[in-house]
């Protein structure tokens, strides 16, 4: 066979592997962690969006007294969490999900965090009647959803824990069956997996002497952890201030690292994962690439690059990416955050960058078709969620917009919420 033809047959098996799952039309499911529950931003309600008109759909309440920060929420049954800075602490703050009252708020660091952009950012992570955060200081917290009262908790100093850069650590921790994982970010303990009832250590992933070199990367970077079979082995992938990597599942040993994603500033985006395959993507004049994950026969995995995409064709920064039928969705550009789709397979552009209403980065969540976008000046968008065209259904500015609108989307529940610094606003999309 010619290479050429060689190319062919491989470029449809790749387009086949990564088309063969389609958006899940199940029932509405609670919001538990940062991306929803599977860590892929797509919401399963259907009969959405009906009442969306011009000034956008109904608002039903705004909360207040939420504390300063770009956290996202979690949704469960009635009630909604996220943290908030306050003069003398970070907090994690319960809402009840019917009218916007403050629940509780539970003090999770004994000061105000000072860096970069100050404020929250980790979305807790919901597990049955416990609640998972890491406070923008480095500290992983458990509590109990009911009262906020504290169960354990564990500080990054225990490991040396770092960041790669200035802008506070970022991450909403991952709960995997019996263990939670969070990543410190030291060259000894890049990630660590720990019991979730008790905070004690199971094993710790710790770079290779000749990868803790260059300290200006050494770190943990902004993004959260995904779980990958990529390759037939149950592994953690992460986005770290050295670059993407996959970390086994069951002892903690680093499988795999890909390097050229990697920038000095910000490693940002949560990975897509899709079976053998993970893409990623970040800022600051880098770009995406589409990795291969596949079993080295000895036990590991390794990462071969299928395509890269160089800064010019596909940067994401912040606003994170949603695959949906086999293409990618995202703001593309360093701080521009312009609507793009991108085909996940091939790397091929479908639309975009599309100069659209609104400025800055764009975040999104996907749910009954459509992307509902928001850019960084609150801009709220409702787009169709096909690679045929950029096809714009709505738009409107929501009631409030304070500093940066970098808190991602929800949706649950038939609800649409917009975390905007101390409030959060909740409208009615079903």
């Amino acid at each position: 066979m010619s290479p050429i033809s060689t190319r062919r047959v491989l470029f449809h098996v790749v387009a086949f592997a990564l088309t063969v799952g389609s958006v899940p039309t199940a029932q509405a499911e609670d919001w538990t962690q940062w991306r929803g529950a599977h860590r892929d931003n797509r919401s399963p309600e259907t009969g959405l969006f009906g009442q969306w008109k011009a000034g956008g759909p109904p608002l039903v309440w705004t909360a207040e007294g939420l504390g300063g920060g770009y956290a996202s929420v979690s949704v469960v049954g009635n009630r909604i969490y996220t943290t908030g800075n306050f003069d003398d602490n970070q907090s994690v703050i319960a809402i009840d999900a019917t009218d916007g009252s403050v629940l509780w708020k539970q003090p999770v660091t004994s000061g105000a965090p000072k860096h970069g952009y100050e404020g929250s950012r980790s979305t807790p992570t919901i597990d049955q009647d416990r609640l998972y955060v890491v406070t923008s200081d480095g500290r992983i917290v458990c509590l109990n959803t009911a009262d906020g009262s504290e169960r354990w908790s564990r500080d990054f100093d225990d490991w040396n824990g770092k960041m790669m850069s200035v802008w506070g650590f970022s991450e909403s921790p991952l709960v995997d069956g019996e263990r939670v994982l969070c990543t410190p970010g030291g060259p000894q303990a890049l990630m660590v997996c720990l019991d979730k009832l008790t905070g004690q250590e199971i094993w710790k992933a710790s770079l290779k002497s000749e990868d803790t070199q260059d300290d200006l990367k050494a770190g943990a970077g902004y993004s959260s952890a995904v779980i990958s079979n990529g390759g037939g082995v149950k592994q953690y992938v992460q986005l770290v201030g050295k670059g993407l990597i996959g970390v086994r599942a069951d002892d903690g040993q680093i499988l795999w690292r890909y390097s050229r994603v990697a920038n000095t500033t910000a490693n940002i985006p949560t990975p897509i994962v899709d079976g053998d395959f993970v893409f990623t993507s970040t800022a600051y004049g880098t770009g995406s690439a589409l990795l291969k994950l596949a079993a080295d026969g000895r036990g590991g995995v390794t990462a071969n690059e299928v395509y890269w995409l160089d800064a010019g064709e596909l940067q994401n920064k912040h606003g994170g990416m949603t695959l949906v039928d086999g293409y990618i969705y995202c703001g593309h550009g360093n701080g521009n955050g312009l609507p793009i789709c991108v085909e996940m397979a091939t790397g091929k552009t479908a639309w975009g960058p599309e100069r659209a209403e609104g400025k800055g980065e764009t975040s999104m969540v996907y749910a009954d078709g459509h992307l509902v976008m928001r850019r960084q000046d609150g801009t709220i968008m409702l787009v169709e969620a096909t690679p045929r065209g950029f096809t714009l259904v709505q738009s409107f500015k929501p009631e409030f917009q304070d500093k940066e609108s970098w808190a991602h989307p929800v949706i649950a529940n038939g609800r649409l919420y917009l975390r905007e610094q101390a409030k959060l606003m909740c409208y009615d999309v079903k």
